[in-house]
């Protein structure tokens, strides 16, 4: 990893903090994608200690707007020459259903059209970098769910547990989908599950789903274990020209059968870019 430079969102804290912290002791330059700037100043300063002499550095934005992801990923793009890995890792669980400024569900934006607007603003930058990786953080939660193409923004009915493993699915089938349309160009996407990891994930969900997830993590793993595939994937010789997969514990795994369908794979691509106003 030394010399690499890696693009990161949800870096600050959780699994996202240890991966950087981890790729940045293996040589990597990180660039956070941050919303909360003490966090990203205390997480920076974990970055220079562990890795003296490496110019890190945090951009800020909010992505929940699509705006902002644009904005960040262009000016990410303008300041870097070159973009070896992308992680998309930020994400939340939210108790009630309330729209973004762009008229979107939370968890839908956040969860999925920030990890698919921020690929399509950075994949110039990882094209012209490769040997290059996009790593997207999914989860078991998409075992159940499934996706209603007519109710994306779940205005039909909305539960928080439903709608995160659909945006959990969505990252899935974005990442099926994202490897065949960079096959050939030296650009690998795979996506993982971390586990069920004591973070800060679910700490302001609110209503009743903060004190549940506070309480089930008594039984969770911690954000080193969970980061272990993570970094895995980011660095590891043996996965370099494997694509496509989804992961667990760093072993290629078979998600659910929505995960696998190629056709909804496609459709989340198209609903998506014509969401993001985006030429794809």
């Amino acid at each position: 990893m030394r010399g690499k430079v890696v693009v990161i969102t949800g870096g600050t804290s959780g699994i996202g903090a240890v991966a950087a912290v981890a790729l940045a002791r293996m040589g990597a330059r990180i660039i956070l994608v941050a919303r909360d700037e003490s966090r990203a100043g205390a997480t920076l300063a974990r970055l220079r200690d562990s890795a003296p002499g490496i110019a890190h550095c945090a951009h800020f934005a909010d992505l929940l707007r699509l705006d902002e992801t644009r904005r960040v990923a262009a000016q990410i793009a303008d300041y870097e020459p070159r973009v070896d890995v992308l992680i998309n890792n930020a994400g939340a669980l939210f108790a009630s259903r309330r729209l973004t400024e762009d008229g979107l569900e939370r968890t839908f934006a956040l969860n999925h059209m920030a990890y698919f607007v921020m690929t399509a603003r950075l994949r110039e930058r990882l094209s012209a970098s490769a040997p290059a990786r996009i790593i997207n953080t999914a989860s078991a939660a998409h075992q159940e769910a499934t996706l209603d193409f007519d109710d994306l923004q779940s205005a039909k009915s909305f539960g928080a547990r439903k709608a995160y493993g659909q945006s959990k699915l969505c990252n899935i089938l974005f990442t099926r989908e994202l490897a065949r349309r960079l096959h050939g160009l030296g650009v690998t996407a795979n996506c993982l599950h971390p586990g069920f990891v004591a973070t800060r994930f679910g700490d302001q969900s609110g209503g009743l789903i903060s004190p549940l997830i506070r309480f089930a993590k008594f039984f969770a793993i911690s954000p080193a274990e969970g980061a272990e595939t993570m970094v895995y994937l980011a660095s590891s010789p043996h996965v370099a020209e494997v694509t496509g997969k989804y992961f667990y514990r760093s072993v290629p795994i078979t998600p659910s059968s929505w995960a696998q369908d190629d056709r909804s794979a496609v459709l989340l691509w198209q609903r998506s870019a014509a969401l993001a106003d985006l030429n794809e």
